[in-house]
């Protein structure tokens, strides 16, 4: 299958650093990443009809990805999803994180992976290779850190690979921060798409959405999505989980074989008639509807606005607050050994 890759700038930094768009292409789908953030700025797949619908949300300059938050798009880490208090303890030692989510850390900190200029690493015919250096002592964590993610089209699907080393014992779990429409990025709310997560399990969280370290059976209540269910369908009922998030804000217990490439949701979009199938070897993913954009809308791509649940996430990663429940999958990556997990999204079309 032919593929052909491009580079063009984007926007300078108030730093002085340059960003760069990547777009790659083959003959079933094409994306464009920034190297702000590894973000993933459009995914143009073939619609019911053959024509070509980016279905995810983003912006059309860096000022716009520097201003406003939400993570459209983008890699982050050292560690994504919350952490407790902005602390842990890891042999013996306490670190103090940077707290950007009330009292809690969210997605990295202050700057995190998400707001960093990568370096292209390798771009070749069917993948681009983006890498960071994160030093010991940033944002809090211990360490030196590489890491790379790779975006890779093979046939219909794109596939995210994430690499990361440290030369001392540290946190880690990336993840990208896409919110998809599977309508188009300016076709309005995602209610109406139908979602499967083939999990029976999932991780309750508190008022700051911090994970409660119960690990609940999703029997019996609007967590329950192993069978296709319209995102709308239960979003709105009185259900703690959903009233304290304002919708669906949950990390899911996904797969029990970390490691293992496991398929572990699907999206179907009747309108668009586009289908998405989600693989990983990663052990959650939380699934996010987009509940706190603005009411009031925020621009996006293209002149369009963009409302809550305008789009949906599906953050392939560790489980939240890990390195406070024991219970938990361990997100502690050890020095000398390397973080390697793989994401990906394949799409297809209703009959």
């Amino acid at each position: 299958m032919e593929t052909t890759a491009s580079v063009r700038p984007f926007g300078t930094l108030e730093s002085g650093e340059e960003v760069r768009e990547i777009t790659l292409k083959n003959e079933a789908l094409s994306f464009q990443i920034l190297t702000f953030g590894a973000t993933l700025r459009a995914l143009f797949v073939p619609n019911r009809s053959g024509e070509m619908t980016d279905v995810v949300l983003g912006y059309d300059t860096i000022e716009e990805y520097m201003a406003r938050d939400g993570y459209l798009g983008a890699t982050v880490g050292r560690c994504a999803n919350r952490i407790a208090k902005g602390q842990f303890s890891l042999n013996g030692k306490d670190y103090l994180l940077f707290c950007n989510d009330g009292n809690n850390h969210l997605h990295g900190g202050k700057v995190g992976f998400s707001h960093r200029v990568w370096d292209i690493g390798e771009v070749t015919d069917t993948a681009v290779t983006l890498t960071l250096r994160s030093e010991d002592g940033e944002e809090g964590y211990g360490g030196n850190m590489t890491v790379s993610v790779t975006y890779e089209l093979k046939g219909a699907g794109l596939y995210l690979h994430y690499e990361a080393q440290s030369d001392q014992d540290t946190l880690c779990s990336l993840t990208n921060h896409s919110y998809f429409n599977l309508g188009g990025h300016d076709s309005g709310d995602v209610l109406k798409q139908k979602i499967s997560i083939y999990a029976e399990r999932y991780t309750p969280s508190d008022a700051e959405s911090i994970p409660t370290g119960a690990i609940d059976p999703v029997a019996g209540t609007p967590m329950d999505l192993r069978t296709p269910t319209p995102i709308g369908a239960h979003i709105e009922e009185d259900f703690w989980q959903l009233r304290q998030a304002k919708g669906y804000d949950h990390n899911f217990a996904v797969n029990d074989t970390v490691g293992t490439m496991k398929k572990v949701a699907e999206v179907t979009c009747e309108e668009s008639g586009i289908s998405m199938a989600v693989s990983t070897t990663l052990p959650g993913m939380h699934f996010y509807t987009a509940n706190y954009i603005e009411e009031t809308g925020r621009r996006g791509k293209n002149g369009a606005v963009y409302y809550p649940r305008n789009g949906f996430c599906l953050e392939t990663q560790q489980y939240p607050d890990a390195i406070h429940h024991p219970n938990f999958p361990s997100a502690v990556l050890k020095a000398g050994e390397t973080y390697d997990h793989t994401t990906s999204f394949v799409f297809g079309n209703l009959s």
